[in-house]
């Protein structure tokens, strides 16, 4: 029996309050982290597990997230994950200690990570294959959205409520969401179901949550280890890459496989799942780097940073719907490296920020990233899906979210890594001109101490104060150029990618369905 038409703008609106929720869940509990800490009495390496482990369990499930709809059908495994959600978010706001409430994140991430792939796929087929790019551009608008309003919203609830209310917020969004997907989302015809007979890939699901896990585990706390100087990492490392090795393998080989790879044969999807990981890898490291400049250097305080990074939002906001509606009149390829290139013009202005720009120098970068990040994901999602058929829209999209994901959160150790050792290069640099050989040197510093005896007085060693500050301002230089060769790096990714373009597929332009 074919089920009833549903107007597509409803299920619309049905699918993206889950996907935004998600999305918000991911960041608003950053910013209540150090309440966390403080009303559980724990310390800041611990208390971080409280993301790692969500992340761990969203990307887990995220490659999954097609085989259980095809195990269980699409609506009741989406029912399923918006109930698991919404009860673990109740679960983590009565948390009495830290090993509950990561033991609930870890219920709330497996609940979650089904919500982004299986919303994109019902989305894209709501619409004809000519308008999967407005289709996308919405889904972008609730990517944008969610970032800019997890931190925000947590922030506010956290200093007005409790941090608890950061999860409690999530119960009436989940009901709503519950009850739309109810009235308005049925599976389709041609929805794959699990035959009865059927052998469940019981290898390939241990492979890919181990492999999984322990790569998301590493990325997340290999720079506050050291990395592979760390036996602990280096642990997750080994069995990560053995694990997503052999799992490659024996999916290929397997008949009824979990994750079905045989769909990178569409060069065009494979190409642009590449693209999706490196300018994702681009884009997380540098909305991440750029908060950390201007509260770390430049002494921004969270609002005061949250306005400067709002309007970047807001580009990307007004003008992702604008570019969907072009994909259907220009070739997306064309409209896609304009996003590269602007991505890398906005991270170059970034590359040579110092420590005495303004703040409209810094929004300025910010608009212009907005502009690019609609211009980029818009077009590239819509390049990559084009041409994939409904019968595979699921598997599909849970590998075009795990790749962004795992784009997402690499860059982020990358970058981060990246200022930490770069930081050190410049320090030790800057420090070879700090001797009584400089004349330059040895002139201020003489001044330096002549200001803080009128100060301080002579009874203090002011040679010593002098040389701490600085040795105070040489740190905050060395780091500035260490964000800056990060910036630059990104910069030269995007750039690197226009290359791919032209072997992906031209996407349908102007018809009604693909040929």
């Amino acid at each position: 029996m074919n089920p009833p038409t549903v107007n597509k703008w409803l299920i619309t609106a049905s699918v993206m309050i889950p996907t935004l929720i998600q999305i918000i869940d991911s960041s608003i509990v950053n910013v209540a982290l150090n309440n966390i800490q403080g009303n559980l009495s724990t310390n800041r390496e611990t208390v971080t597990w409280v993301i790692t482990v969500y992340l761990v369990a969203n990307a887990v499930v995220i490659p999954l997230s097609a085989w259980l709809a095809r195990l269980m059908g699409r609506k009741k495994y989406l029912l399923i994950s918006i109930v698991i959600f919404t009860i673990s978010s109740l679960l983590c706001g009565t948390a009495t200690g830290l090993s509950h409430l990561v033991f609930f994140r870890i219920i709330q991430g497996l609940g979650g990570g089904g919500l982004q792939p299986m919303s994109i796929a019902i989305l894209l087929e709501a619409f004809p294959p000519r308008q999967r790019g407005l289709a996308m551009s919405i889904f972008g608008m609730g990517a944008v959205i969610g970032p800019i309003l997890g931190p925000l919203l947590g922030g506010y609830l956290t200093d007005n409520l409790s941090w608890r209310w950061a999860f409690y917020i999530n119960l009436p969004i989940g009901i709503l969401a519950f009850f739309m997907i109810l009235s308005f989302v049925f599976d389709p015809p041609y929805q794959q179901r699990r035959s009865k007979g059927e052998k469940i890939d019981y290898l390939g699901i241990i492979l890919l949550c181990l492999g999984l896990g322990c790569v998301q585990i590493v990325m997340d706390r290999g720079q506050q280890n050291d990395w592979f100087n760390s036996d602990f990492i280096l642990l997750l490392f080994a069995i990560s890459m053995v694990s997503l090795v052999v799992f490659i393998f024996w999916e290929i080989l397997h008949e009824q496989p979990v994750l079905d790879l045989s769909i990178f044969k569409d060069l065009s999807f494979a190409t642009g799942n590449a693209v999706m990981f490196l300018g994702f890898f681009a884009f997380f490291g540098s909305i991440v780097l750029l908060p950390l400049y201007l509260q770390g250097l430049m002494g921004y305080n969270a609002f005061l940073s949250g306005i400067v990074l709002g309007p970047g939002g807001m580009a990307a906001l007004v003008t992702m719907p604008i570019i969907g509606k072009l994909t259907e009149r220009i070739d997306a390829r064309m409209i896609l490296g304009v996003g590269l290139l602007f991505s890398a013009y906005s991270v170059y202005i970034m590359s040579g920020f110092n420590l005495h720009i303004d703040i409209g120098t810094v929004i300025h970068a910010r608009v212009i990233q907005g502009f690019a990040m609609s211009v980029f994901f818009v077009p590239l999602s819509y390049i990559t899906m084009a041409w994939v058929s409904n019968e595979q829209m699921n598997n599909a999209s849970a590998i075009f979210n795990l790749v962004r994901n795992m784009g997402g959160s690499l860059g982020v150790g990358f970058v981060s890594t990246v200022v930490a050792r770069r930081t050190q290069f410049h320090q030790n640099r800057l420090i070879e001109h700090m001797t009584s050989l400089n004349f330059e040197f040895s002139i201020r510093l003489e001044e330096l101490k002549r200001i803080l005896a009128l100060k301080l007085g002579s009874f203090v060693d002011l040679n010593l104060f002098a040389q701490w500050f600085i040795y105070r301002r040489l740190q905050r230089e060395a780091a500035a150029f260490a964000f800056n060769d990060a910036f630059y790096t990104q910069a030269l990714l995007f750039l690197g990618l226009i290359g791919l373009l032209w072997i992906m597929r031209k996407p349908p332009v102007g018809q009604p369905t693909p040929p």
